[in-house]
This record gives structure tokens, C-alpha cells and sequence, in this order.
């Protein structure tokens, strides 16, 4: 039999009346003939409302413990799924993460995987049972606790499942239909498409689009598992993310946005070697995870050093920051919770120059204005005042035409 990976997402599993037609879908799948593997994530905001319990009772909870907690929420979804299954005549078993052999590394609200043993997964698939996985967790190789994986780790938990079990393609399941040019809530005409490469998918999903968890798209180019994006709510065919040679000759693929970044600035720095060195030396200690970094050109010996983090890490990377303002001769910290970072993703720009210009221009005449530049082979990425995230991405796909399909 072909093993079929699933996953669902939160959306999808909102309340019992979604699991039911879930489970409806699953069945059906079985029943076509199919050995089924499926993972889920917590239903609908239960994560976020563990997280706030918690945060009322502690304003920085240890992780170990807050881990213990928020991976709770994948353990409801799973054993209501598997009884819903077992409803419809179908055998069904349920696995946390640890128990269907997902290792990963010591960090907590963020770990890594680093190996897979699904010995119990294959064991249930030989008793011919539908296998539901617990998404966003395993367990610790050193330290033997519960991990999670981030956010929407179960994305990378489906991925990783389907590499281990040999399956060349996973379908994650949400509440839209594929991968838009732009977010169709601020962009109306925005066009789904029906690829994307692998590595448009990592710049998309870096740049802010949720749909799929950077880390499964990594996991998914590394060892070759092609990701199949659907709706949960319909039987549209999606948008499959694989290995750039299957992709057809479009310039641009599509714009994403990101408003849950901060932006932090050292001013004053003394311009010397080292000072770099010793700040981001000291997030990365802290596990805080940096993305686009402009140094300003000296002036009179000093400059200013600006980077952005995930704004939930804002307060501490700031922290971190204002610690080192003495070692690094800074006059001080500037903290900005209200930016966006825009990114206009096109594997086809590599050859096609003007690009930036054209994006530029188009926010120019917008009268948005850019605070930082970030570039890749196939990316930009601007950060403006997050007032302006709504006009910008209209201006710059309209200005690249994405409502239009390619010819």
C-alpha cells in the first residue's frame, strides 16, 4: 500500500463538528486503499490560550514546563480524531510526539529535529491502523523532555514523518486553498498558484506568509519530500512546493508580509571590529533569532547597528542590548514594535534586472516609506512603519502584475 502523510492544522480542527468531517476525509482516504499517516495540531487558538494562562500566573514561565503544557493541546486533537475514527469503523491509533520517535535537540519552544525512529508508526501501519501524530513536539535525545517546535512545528512534523517513512510527497491541510501571490485579506486579486519552488517557498514563508513553517519547507528540500498544500474545506487541487526544475519560467512568484517583527537599533557604536561580533554573539547565546541587519556608514568615528528580531523576543533581545551599550561605547537602544517587513520572492529575478528598481518606484509612489533593505538571489525585503503594510504589498503586486496569470 502507498503511505499517505496528512496534516491538519488548527483551523481544521477548530471544534468537534471539523474533526468529524476531518475524520470523514481520513476514512475515505483509508478506504481508497491507502496506508494513512496523519498529524494534527491543537484545535483552533488553544495553543495561544495555554500561553496566556501560563503568562497570568508567570510573566516569563520556565520552559521546560511551558512546553509540558502547550504540547497538551496536540494531545486533545489526536485522541478525538483516532475515537472519531474508531466511529467510522476504522482503526486508529494516536502517538505523542515522543511516542512516534521524533528526537530532538535540548531547546525549549524551539527545537530542532535531529533524528526520527518511527518503529511504533510502522509497527500500527502493519496492523493496518490509521496512525494520528501529535504535531509540534518530541522528546529531548540528552535530557528526555518533552520539546516543542515552534511555531506551526506540526508543519515540520508531517515533513519529517513522511522522509522517514519514504513518502515522496506530504499534504498539509489548512483553511486556504494553496499559496496565494500575496495574502488574499489585503490583496483581493491575489492569483493562487499552482507551484512554487522549494526555495521561493523558503524566502515566501521567511517573509511572513503562514502557510507553511520554514523549517518543513527545509526539511522538505533536504531530503526530498515534495509538500502538497490543500484546504481541509474543499477538494481544490492546491499548490505543490518541490525542486526548482518543475517550475515554470515566472519572473516574480508573489509578495509576503510580516508584521510580528521588532526592530531594534544600537546608536552611537563605536565603528571598530568586534563590537558586531560581541552583540550578535550574545543574542545568539540567548536563542533569539535575528533576521535583517544594517549597519548605517560612520560618521565621526560612530554609527548605528539596526536589526530585527520576533517581536515576543523584542523585550529581551532589548535587554541583551542595553547591557552591552557600555561595552560597545553606544549611546543607547532604540525598541520599534510598530514595523512590517514586505518581501517581493521570484526565483526569476536572479536574471532580471530592474527588479529592485521597479519595487522601489513602486513604493516610492505610494508614499510608503523603507527603513531597512535585505536581498537575496530571488528576494527583497523592505521593512516600513507597519501602518503601511497594506499599501505597500497592493503597490508592489500591482506593480508586478501578479493578479495576472503568467503567460
Amino acid at each position: 500500500m502507498a503511505i499517505v502523510v496528512q496534516k491538519y492544522g488548527g483551523t481544521s480542527v477548530r471544534d468537534v463538528e471539523r474533526i468529524q468531517r476531518v475524520a470523514d476525509r481520513i476514512a475515505s482516504t483509508k478506504r481508497a486503499g491507502n496506508d494513512v499517516v496523519v498529524v494534527v495540531s491543537a484545535m483552533g487558538d488553544t495553543t495561544d490560550e495555554l500561553v496566556a494562562m501560563a503568562e497570568q500566573i508567570s510573566p516569563q514561565p520556565p520552559g521546560r514546563e511551558l512546553d509540558m503544557l502547550l504540547t497538551a493541546g496536540e494531545r486533545i486533537s489526536m485522541a478525538l480524531l483516532a475515537i472519531a475514527l474508531h466511529e467510522r469503523g476504522i482503526a486508529a491509533k494516536s502517538f505523542t510526539g515522543s511516542q512516534a520517535g521524533i528526537i530532538t535537540d535540548r531547546v525549549h519552544r524551539n527545537a530542532r529535529i535531529i533524528d526520527m525512529t518511527p518503529g511504533r508508526v510502522r509497527e500500527a501501519l502493519d496492523r493496518d491502523q490509521v496512525v494520528i501524530v501529535a504535531g509540534f513536539q518530541g522528546v529531548s535525545q540528552d535530557t528526555k523532555d518533552v520539546t516543542t517546535l515552534g511555531r506551526g512545528g506540526s508543519d515540520t512534523t508531517a515533513v519529517a514523518l513522511a522522509s522517514a517513512l519514504g513518502t515522496d510527497v506530504c499534504e498539509i491541510y489548512t483553511d486556504v486553498d494553496g499559496v496565494y501571490t500575496a495574502d488574499p485579506r489585503l490583496v483581493p486579486d491575489a492569483r493562487k498558484l499552482d507551484f512554487v519552488s522549494f526555495e521561493e517557498m523558503l524566502e515566501l514563508a521567511a517573509g511572513g506568509a503562514k502557510v507553511l513553517q520554514v523549517r518543513s519547507v527545509e526539511f522538505g528540500r533536504n531530503h526530498g519530500v515534495r509538500i502538497h498544500v490543500r484546504s481541509s474545506f474543499s477538494s481544490a487541487d492546491g499548490t505543490m512546493v518541490g525542486p526548482e526544475e518543475d517550475m515554470e519560467d515566472a519572473i516574480i512568484s508573489g509578495v509576503a508580509h510580516d508584521t510580528s517583527e521588532a526592530k531594534i537599533t544600537v546608536q552611537g557604536v563605536v565603528d571598530k571590529p568586534g563590537v558586531a561580533k560581541t552583540l550578535f554573539t550574545s543574542l545568539a547565546e540567548a536563542n533569539i533569532n535575528v533576521d535583517m541587519i544594517v549597519q548605517n556608514v560612520s560618521e565621526h568615528g560612530h554609527t548605528d547597528i539596526s536589526f530585527t528580531v520576533p517581536r515576543d523576543e523584542a523585550s529581551k533581545a532589548g535587554e541583551i542590548a542595553r547591557r552591552l551599550v557600555a561595552d560597545v561605547d553606544a549611546s543607547g537602544v532604540t525598541v520599534d514594535l510598530e514595523i512590517a517587513k514586505i518581501s517581493l520572492v521570484g526565483a526569476g529575478m536572479k536574471t532580471h534586472p530592474g527588479v529592485a528598481a521597479k519595487m522601489f518606484t513602486a513604493l516610492a509612489d505610494a508614499g510608503v516609506n523603507i527603513e531597512m533593505i535585505s536581498t537575496s538571489t530571488i528576494r527583497i525585503s523592505v521593512v516600513t512603519a507597519k501602518a503601511d503594510v497594506q499599501v505597500a504589498v497592493q503597490a508592489i503586486h500591482a506593480a508586478f502584475g501578479l493578479d495576472a496569470a503568467p503567460t
